[in-house]
């Protein structure tokens, strides 16, 4: 079943939203290698909800974007668009992660829908499950 799994959350200084994450919620943040500066914001391990990343914002609609796990990027893109949502960023393969999509719902609010590679460090198991 499609669920929440992750949040971006989009900065013009992302060092400065991570040092005001960390301190107000006390939540871990590691800066990420790879071709583009990221923020893995990870709650306390009693803590209910998806992880978080921060990201430095380059586009005007970025704000906080909600990711749904998703098992077919494809299926579900094509569903999305079947009931009047429209694809923002087609499929785009993460390596490690998975393909990401990013769209609009009928009612303007931008989401992604994850497809999650086999082996996926940046996604929690749903509850109850090992990863």
């Amino acid at each position: 079943m499609p669920h929440f799994v992750h949040m971006d959350i989009a900065a013009d200084d992302p060092e400065r939203a991570a040092r005001f994450y960390n301190r107000v919620f006390g939540w871990s943040v590691t800066k990420l290698e790879g071709p583009v500066p990221y923020w893995l914001v990870t709650p306390p391990a009693d803590a209910a909800g998806p992880g978080a990343g921060i990201a430095k914002r380059e586009l005007a609609w970025q704000g906080i974007t909600p990711t749904i796990e998703v098992p077919s990027a494809d299926d579900y893109t094509a569903k999305i668009v079947a009931e009047g949502g429209t694809i923002v960023t087609p499929k785009t393969p993460i390596p490690g992660v998975g393909n990401l999509v990013t769209f609009k719902d009928p009612e303007g609010n931008v989401l992604a829908i994850l497809e999650a590679a086999a082996e996926n460090a940046f996604v929690a198991p749903p509850s109850g499950q090992a990863k």
